[in-house]
């Protein structure tokens, strides 16, 4: 099995995410409980719930959940869904099937770290940093200036994790185009879709292209990661076909009992989301008003999708140490810059990681103010 680093948030979270008794940088909305899922169910929902036994599942995923899925696009039909245990399983799989050595992969930074080890693992590897300095604003021009004769793929995340940026639609149109007329896939994380406060969301990828991949999950904006549910959209169903052959070596099929609670989640898309999209709503004015209070210390911009953002911190310490003393000593977990550090692009080293997506995050904010106060 090749050796692939460490995972550094994953690393991290297994030492502070369950133990840590404030966590303010959780990436998902505030997921729902099992009672409420089940109430947004429709007849049939319910029906296959009440009824479900509980056997393998086919390889692909419930036919009735591609279906919803393909609903969520523009034209497709569910041959054109493929889903996995979670989106990691999708982005891991999709990179082994469809990179060799000798390729070449244009990454953005910075990202989900997968989205970067992997290909590394397989071949040359190029990244392209969304700058602070620029807004976090996709550049595309860089993109082209990266672009090589080996380039098999360009891999994009939006609304990003962890900056929370979202491009402008003609930007992204134009990425789209030069990956089509240069015979290039475009990879698209859009696990944060539907969190959009100010604007449209983004075309997917899938729709403004016959060879680009989709991807999703019921984790982030629909807040249910435990149902540990994801998918990945393509038009072009060689590509799918290949997936589900090397998928047959890692999960084989996904959980019966999720793939019902993804179904009944999904026909009731609208409701969830804009219930998530209130959340962050009201959470923004709250993290907006502490930030405020220490000018001197934090610059904070809201994210334009999502429910992460990744503020600045100025104190003299360093945010890699105010993040590990805050959580020592006040128990409130941030994703310090440390764990976006990448091998294509600096990373700004004086960043960190905020979930806006939960419930009640004031109780959370008065221990970090409390204990800002202590150490004036």
């Amino acid at each position: 099995m090749p050796t692939l680093p460490d995972f550094r948030l994953e690393t991290y979270f297994s030492r502070w995410e369950f133990s840590a008794r404030y966590h303010l940088t959780a990436s998902d909305a505030q997921s729902l409980p099992m009672s409420e899922l089940l109430a947004l169910a429709d007849d049939d929902g319910r029906r296959r719930w009440e009824s479900l036994e509980l056997g393998y599942t086919e390889t692909r995923g419930l036919p009735a959940l591609r279906e919803e899925i393909a609903r969520t696009y523009d034209g497709l039909e569910a041959d054109d869904v493929m889903c996995f245990a979670g989106a990691e399983e999708g982005i891991y799989l999709a990179m082994r099937v469809l990179l060799e050595p000798g390729d070449h992969v244009v990454v953005l930074t910075p990202n989900y770290q997968a989205a970067e080890t992997i290909p590394l693992d397989i071949c040359e590897v190029t990244g392209v940093a969304l700058r602070p300095e620029n807004g976090w604003a996709l550049d595309v021009e860089a993109i082209e200036r990266a672009v090589r004769p080996t380039t098999r793929m360009v891999s994009v995340n939006f609304p990003n994790n962890p900056t929370g940026a979202v491009p402008d639609p003609a930007a992204w149109t134009r990425l789209v185009r030069l990956c089509d007329e240069r015979g290039i896939r475009l990879f698209s994380d859009e696990v944060y879709r539907g969190l959009e406060l100010d604007r449209q969301p983004l075309p997917q990828a899938t729709d403004l292209s016959a060879s680009a991949l989709s991807l999703n999950v019921m984790s982030k904006a629909y807040g249910l990661p435990g149902l540990r549910i994801g998918w990945i959209a393509c038009r072009d169903r060689d590509v799918l076909d290949r997936l589900e052959r090397a998928k047959h070596y890692t999960s084989i099929c996904n959980s019966a009992p999720s793939e019902i609670l993804a179904l009944i989640a999904l026909r009731a898309r609208d409701r969830l989301l804009e219930r998530n999209r209130g959340i962050v709503a009201r959470n923004l004015p709250v993290f907006a008003e502490f930030f405020a209070r220490y000018p001197e210390l934090f610059e904070f911009e809201p994210p334009q999708g999502g429910c992460v953002c990744f503020p600045r911190y100025a104190g003299p310490e360093g945010v890699e140490a105010m993040c590990t003393e805050l959580v020592e000593q006040a128990g409130v977990l941030l994703l310090p810059a440390g764990i976006y550090s990448s091998r294509l692009t600096p990373t700004p080293p004086d960043r960190f990681r905020v979930g806006l997506g939960r419930l009640d995050p004031e109780p959370a904010i008065d221990a970090w103010g409390n204990w800002l106060e202590r150490r004036r």
